[in-house]
C-alpha cells in the first residue's frame, strides 16, 4: 500500500504539470506509471512470500530455542511459571527447547506438571507419580508370578520340562516374565522382591532407602485422596515392606502376591480420561480392572511382543545420553534380570540397559490403560523420551501424557486412525484440489499412504533430532490449549496463531503438499505414493515443514476443526 501511494502522488504529480490536459502523452503516463505500480506490488508480495506456502506469523529460519538461562527466568519467587506458561509456550513453538533443560521443560508439555503449578504443588506431584508408578511395576511382576502360580499345577501335567528345567507350555514357549524355575528348587533363582529392588537401584529411580522415605512421609489425608480407603496403614507398610525388602524367598511370595493381589489393585493408578493432569487421575475402586482369563491372555501377549520390540530396538538415541550410553554391563544385566528380559546376549550394554527401560515402562502403561495395553510403534513413541529422561518414574508419566492423544493411534477399532487419515484429506482438499482431484483419480483419495506417519508420529520420517523438535512444537500447541491460554484474544495475539492439537496432521498435510508436483506429474497409483512417503527419510526441512504446517493452521482451521 506504501508503493501504491508513492506511485498514486507521482502520476497526479505528472498528470497535474503544464502538460495537463496534454492529450495523449498524458495517456500514455498514466498506463505506464500503472504498469509500474502493479510490477511494484507483485514484487514485494513475491519477495515476502519467499517462495512456497507463507505463513505470517513464522519465519522459515529456526528462532533460536529455549536456553537454560531463558527457562530459569520464567519463573517467580514462589516457583511459578509468571505469565501462566504464555511466553514458554511461544519459545517453544517458534524455536524449540535446548536439549540440556529438555528434561525439565517436557513434564509441563506433556500436562505432567500444571502449567500454573507452584514448587511446592509440583514436588507433591512428583513424589505421587514415583509411588504410582512402582505400584505399577509392582503388580506387573506380581500378576506374572501370580499366573505362573497359577498355571503351574496343570501345566506340569501337559507340558515337557527341558534339561535346564524350564517348564514350557504346549507350544513350546517358556512362560513370560519370571526366570527359568527349578523343579523345586526356589532359592536359586532372583526373588520378585529383589527383583523390584535391582530395578530401583538401576539409576533409574532412587535408592531402595529413598523410595521407602518417601511412601513412608506420605500423610494419611494424602493417601485417603488417592488411595482405596479398604487397605489399612498396616496392610501399606506390608506391601512397602514387599517392594524394598530383599529378604523373602520366591516361595513366601506366593503367599504375599495372592491374598494381596485385589487390595494393591485399588490403588493401582489407571487411565481417566477426565481431566489433562497426572494428579486429576483416579485410583478408586471405580477404575479396578475387570478380572477375566481374557485380561489375563492380554497381558501375556502384550509382555511378549514388548520384548520382541524392546530387544529389535534401534541406538539412534546414543548421541543423546551419553550417561546412558556408558552403562556398564553389570548394571545391564541387572535391569534385564529385573524385568526378566531374555536373548540379549549379542546386544551391547547400552542397548541392554534401554530395552529393560522398554520393557519395565511398556508394561506398566499396559497395565495403567488395559484398553490399549500394548500395541507395535509404541516403542518407537517412548524411545525418544527414554533418552531424554532418565528417571523411569518420570519417563513413564511423561509418556501417559503424550499417549493422551497418541492412544487413538492404537484402537483396536482403528476409528482414531479414520478421522486422523479423514482430517489430512480435508486439509489437502481445501488448500490444493486439484492435488485432491489426483489422488481421487487414484483412489487415493483417504491418503492410506500416510498412515505410517500418523500411527508413529513421523517418527520413522525424520531423524531422531527432528523427531523431538516437531514433537516439543506440538506439544507446547497442546498445551496451550489444555492451558486455555488461547481462550483469550489477547493472549492469541501474543501466540500469532491458534494453538490445535492436531498441527501434527497439519505437518502431514503439509509434506504431502511439498510433494504435489511429483504426484501429479509422475504418479499414477498409490502404492508409488507410498513409497514415496517411506523414502522421505531425512529429506525434510523440520522448521520449514512447520512454517508450511502452520500457515495451514492459519488459512484452514476454522474450516477443519
Amino acid at each position: 500500500m506504501w508503493a501504491w501511494g508513492c506511485v498514486e502522488r507521482v502520476a497526479a504529480g505528472l498528470l497535474g504539470g503544464p502538460l495537463a490536459g496534454g492529450g495523449r502523452w498524458n495517456t500514455a503516463v498514466a498506463v505506464g506509471v500503472t504498469a509500474a505500480a502493479g510490477l511494484a506490488v507483485v514484487a514485494i508480495v513475491v519477495s515476502s512470500r519467499r517462495g512456497g506456502l507463507k505463513s505470517p506469523w513464522w519465519r522459515r529460519r529456526r528462532n533460536a530455542p529455549l536456553t537454560a538461562q531463558e527457562w530459569h527466568g520464567l519463573f517467580s519467587p514462589e516457583g511459578k511459571l509468571q505469565d501462566g506458561g504464555v511466553k514458554l509456550v511461544k519459545k517453544v513453538r517458534s524455536g524449540g527447547i535446548e536439549p540440556s533443560i529438555r528434561a525439565l521443560v517436557w513434564p509441563f508439555l506433556l500436562g505432567v506438571y500444571s502449567l500454573d503449578s507452584s514448587e511446592m504443588e509440583r514436588d507433591a506431584v512428583k513424589a505421587q507419580n514415583r509411588k504410582g508408578y512402582l505400584l505399577l511395576r509392582k503388580h506387573c511382576l506380581r500378576k506374572s508370578a501370580y499366573n505362573i502360580e497359577e498355571r503351574k499345577q496343570p501345566t506340569n501335567k501337559t507340558a515337557g520340562v527341558n534339561p535346564a528345567g524350564s517348564i514350557s507350555s504346549e507350544k513350546g514357549e517358556e512362560s513370560s516374565c519370571v526366570s527359568p524355575v527349578e523343579s523345586e528348587e526356589v532359592p536359586e533363582n532372583p526373588s520378585l522382591e529383589e527383583a523390584i529392588s535391582t530395578e530401583e537401584g538401576n539409576g533409574r529411580l532412587s535408592t531402595e532407602q529413598e523410595l521407602q522415605d518417601d511412601t513412608s512421609e506420605t500423610k494419611p489425608e494424602q493417601m485417603d485422596e488417592n488411595q482405596s480407603s479398604s487397605s489399612s496403614s498396616n496392610e501399606d507398610e506390608s506391601e512397602r515392606s514387599d517392594v524394598t525388602h530383599v529378604e523373602a524367598s520366591h516361595k513366601d511370595l506366593a503367599s504375599v502376591c495372592e491374598p494381596s493381589l485385589d487390595d494393591e489393585q485399588e490403588s493401582i493408578p489407571r487411565y481417566s480420561n477426565t481431566g489433562g493432569n497426572m494428579d486429576e487421575i483416579e485410583v478408586s475402586k471405580a477404575a479396578r480392572p475387570v478380572k477375566s482369563a481374557r485380561a489375563t491372555e492380554d497381558f501375556e501377549t502384550w509382555q511378549r511382543i514388548i520384548r520382541l520390540d524392546a530387544v529389535r530396538a534401534n541406538d539412534e538415541w546414543v548421541a543423546y545420553s551419553p550417561s546412558q550410553a556408558s552403562v556398564s554391563r553389570e548394571k545391564a544385566i541387572e535391569s534385564a534380570k529385573a524385568v526378566c528380559l531374555k536373548d540379549y546376549e549379542h546386544l551391547e550394554p547400552y542397548r541392554i540397559h534401554h530395552a529393560s527401560r522398554l520393557v519395565a515402562i511398556l508394561e506398566a502403561y499396559a497395565i495403567y490403560d488395559q484398553e490399549i495395553g500394548y500395541c507395535q510403534g509404541m516403542s518407537d513413541l517412548l524411545a525418544p523420551l527414554l533418552a531424554v529422561l532418565e528417571e523411569d518414574d518420570e519417563a513413564f508419566w511423561c509418556f501417559a501424557g503424550f499417549m493422551r492423544k497418541a492412544r487413538h493411534n492404537f484402537r483396536l477399532d482403528e476409528v482414531g486412525i479414520r478421522r486422523q487419515l479423514n482430517m489430512v484429506a480435508r486439509i489437502i482438499k481445501y488448500k490444493d484440489f486439484h492435488l485432491y482431484r489426483h489422488l481421487e483419480m487414484l483412489q487415493a483419495e483417504d491418503c492410506f499412504f500416510v498412515y505410517r506417519m500418523v500411527v508413529v508420529m513421523f517418527r520413522r520420517e525424520l531423524t531422531f533430532e527432528q523427531t523431538l523438535c516437531l514433537w516439543e512444537v506440538m506439544w507446547a500447541d497442546q498445551a496451550a490449549n489444555r492451558a486455555g491460554i488461547a481462550n483469550s484474544s489477547w493472549r492469541r495475539m501474543r501466540l500469532g496463531a491458534p494453538p490445535t492439537d492436531d498441527l501434527l496432521l497439519y505437518a502431514i498435510a503439509a509434506s504431502v503438499l511439498q510433494k504435489r508436483k511429483l504426484i501429479i506429474e509422475s504418479y499414477s497409483s498409490m502404492d508409488e505414493i507410498i513409497r514415496e512417503c517411506n523414502s522421505m527419510a531425512g529429506q525434510l526441512d523440520i522448521w520449514k515443514l512447520l512454517d508450511d504446517a502452520h500457515d495451514l493452521v492459519v488459512t484452514l482451521h476454522n474450516r477443519i476443526e
